[in-house]
């Protein structure tokens, strides 16, 4: 089966476009999604961050403590590093899990990451693609769904890389700027991912 990784900044909206491949009836790995529930039963991704975040990392019965692990890591790219030392490749062996579980006969999957190209899980994928959308729009979308200021969102996306080193990674653009048809692009991609040998 063919493995197509989909990415985009905070705010260009790669979960409605992964929504739309799901229709189709594609699988779509969230891997933000997993990282989180693997932050609580990957035993191995548990006993690393104990180990180098001290045990009070979690709380009884395995609870992460998010408080703790955000004290360390959130202005500290060294300790942030640290962690995703940790959590990547978790993440990686739980897409190999996924994927082993799935039908032979399925010819592509989408795997979904916020870091796409930054954890270099990009190099898993066969093809890749970049969900890209106006600044402006970026910025006025995570506001209104986060309730926070456009300084925020901004530091944010300091911690990605830029759309301009993303599309130099990429293998396909989409581009959600709410003018070209996002039905279109999804459809134009899936056709090709239909006819695309791995």
């Amino acid at each position: 089966m063919l493995k197509v990784g989909i990415t985009g900044g905070i705010g260009s909206g790669k979960t409605t476009i992964c929504k739309i491949f799901e229709t189709l009836g594609v699988s779509v790995f969230y891997a933000d999604t997993i990282a989180k529930e693997i932050m609580v039963n990957d035993a191995i991704l548990i006993q690393g961050v104990k180990d180098t975040f001290g045990k009070e990392s979690y709380l009884p019965g395995d609870i992460l403590n998010n408080k703790h692990i955000a004290g360390i890591v959130f202005n500290d790219a060294g300790e942030l590093a640290k962690l995703n030392a940790l959590v990547h490749p978790a993440v990686f062996r739980a897409f190999d899990n996924w994927v082993n579980q799935l039908p032979e006969k399925v010819p592509y999957i989408l795997k979904e990451a916020a870091l796409l190209f930054e954890s270099g899980s990009y190099r898993m994928c066969d093809k890749n693609i970049l969900v890209t959308a106006p600044l402006e729009l970026k910025l006025d979308r995570v506001m209104k769904r986060d309730r926070v200021t456009a300084d925020q969102v901004k530091a944010r996306m300091d911690k990605q890389f830029t759309d301009e080193k993303k599309i130099q990674m990429a293998d396909y653009l989409i581009n959600n700027n709410e003018t070209d048809s996002l039905i279109n692009q999804v459809m134009g991609l899936h056709q090709l991912f239909l006819n695309t040998k791995p």
